[in-house]
């Protein structure tokens, strides 16, 4: 059977794709110009700037109104400085801040820096609440772990961004702050009544909505009071009695990568849960990162299937539709008055550090950091104190392998400061680190997501809320060891 044109275009509507390389590939620019909603870029798409806004330049040339977006949180999670480390300190540093006109600030500085280079969607601010301490995929990207601050900071980001003509991206709905899962790997699972979900999770999305954000990403996670088996992108409950009756909403539902384990295997593919996202009421499809030309069309052939036999209303998709070409109108609308503010996220940074104990500046130390994974929200980006500090001695090692007695010997009569990212989760760690602690003055410099842990014996307890280029200068900074 022959595919009807304007269905396929309806369908392409909706999908935000995605590339491999430094170009636009002819056949992602084939499918702007047929109508797909536009692509999601990622760090393998970015060398530097004239080359990326050659890129942003090629796709909206395809078609007007192409939506082009980002993942650009600053902080651990950035596209755009992915080869050195954001300069921005992230969501956690601007919450300990505590100050939502900085915040406002950073974001606003962000959003230009965007707008100059062609992109109009940002898949950011996270508003998640981060209340568990091991959250393997959060974290640091969370601007707190009490609701009110969380939202104070939420609205403050989504007016930066906006202000700066890019759209804003609220996630990850109904919060993502709870789990102990990453749903990058499976489907991770949030067991609360909704009496706790209304006063813990959701007053930062409340937040959003009231700042007028133009687009809020939707969670892979299962609430079963609500979702019952079903990840939260796939239920109705979640995307239209709760966030369109209960909450308001009337901007663009984003779904999170539908490639991702904790959507796909619950589906059974990509191509399925692009039907049942939008069928539940999402707007606009992230495919994905690992995408080609065949799985974009599989996704839009399934979205025609589904609407010919029945599975998908035909309303439901030209609701849809509609509100990313409305989406797509404002980017193309208004002044962009806001600049950038060169250098602003390093003081900001600074003034987010927190130190526990007494680091009292003297001999130099030796420098341990602690090799760790990165998050797959994060990818690798470099990070820690390497290229900040002014020569002093620096080794890298994983904690679980190292020998104490090495470590010792190398420090001779030297002080040691430990770095590492979420330090209480790394295997071997809190062995190692106390063993230093009993014959060496140590401080431990936490680039992650502080726990109530804390080194017995250790001189000091630093927290930097992140691991951006910003706060690792910060930290250099906070030891008087700053080149």
């Amino acid at each position: 059977m022959s595919t009807d044109p304007g269905l396929r275009r309806l369908a392409l509507g909706t999908l935000l794709g995605a590339f491999s390389g430094e170009q636009a590939p002819a056949w992602a620019v084939d499918l702007l110009a047929e109508g797909m909603a536009g692509h999601l870029l990622f760090g393998f798409n970015i060398v530097e700037r004239d080359q990326l806004a050659a890129l942003t330049s090629s796709l909206h040339a395809a078609r007007d109104g192409v939506l082009i977006a980002i993942d650009e949180e600053g902080g651990d999670v950035t596209r755009l400085a992915h080869r050195s480390g954001s300069p921005y300190p992230g969501n956690a540093a601007l919450g300990a801040l505590g100050d939502p006109a900085v915040t406002r600030r950073v974001y606003r500085t962000i959003g230009a820096e965007l707008d100059q280079l062609g992109i109009n969607l940002n898949l950011a601010p996270t508003v998640d609440v981060n209340t568990a301490d091991d959250n393997p995929i959060i974290g640091t990207r969370s601007f707190g772990a009490d609701p009110i601050a969380v939202a104070t900071h939420t609205a403050a980001a989504v007016l930066g961004l906006q202000g700066a003509g890019v759209a804003a991206c609220a996630k990850h709905f109904p919060g993502h702050g709870a789990t102990l899962a990453d749903s990058h790997l499976e489907l991770p699972t949030v067991d609360i009544d909704a009496a706790l979900l209304h006063g813990r999770e959701l007053p930062p999305f409340v937040a959003a909505i009231e700042a007028g954000a133009k687009s809020i990403m939707t969670a892979h996670i299962r609430v079963p009071a609500l979702t019952g088996d079903a990840p939260a992108t796939f239920s109705r409950a979640v995307l239209v009695d709760l966030l369109r009756r209960d909450l308001g909403f009337t901007g663009v539902v984003v779904t999170d990568a539908l490639e991702m384990l904790g959507a796909a295997r619950y589906a059974g593919g990509i191509p399925a849960g692009a039907v049942l996202a939008l069928a539940a009421g999402a707007d606009l499809l992230c495919i994905g990162a690992d995408i080609d030309e065949q799985i974009t069309n599989a996704c839009a052939d399934e979205i025609v299937a589904a609407v010919r036999d029945g599975r998908l209303p035909a309303d439901r998709l030209e609701e849809a539709v509609a509100r990313v070409a409305d989406l797509s109108a404002w980017t193309r609308s208004g002044d962009r008055t806001d600049r950038e503010e060169p250098g602003l996220g390093y003081p900001a940074a600074l003034g987010a550090v927190r130190i526990e104990g007494s680091h009292e500046r003297g001999a130099a130390p030796l420098i341990v950091q602690l090799e760790s994974e990165s998050s797959i929200a994060a990818g690798r980006v470099p990070w820690g104190l390497g290229p900040h500090v002014n020569g002093t001695e620096q080794v890298r090692i994983v904690a679980e392998k190292a020998d104490p007695a090495e470590l010792l010997a190398r420090a001779g009569g030297r002080p040691i400061v430990i770095v590492g990212r979420n330090v209480h989760r790394l295997a071997g760690t809190r062995a190692l680190v106390e063993a230093l602690t009993a014959t060496h003055a140590v401080t431990v410099v936490e680039m992650g997501w502080p726990s109530s842990w804390r080194p017995r014996g250790a001189r000091a307890f630093i927290t930097t809320w992140g691991a951006s280029h910003a706060n690792g200068r910060a930290a250099a900074e906070t030891l008087g060891l700053a080149a």
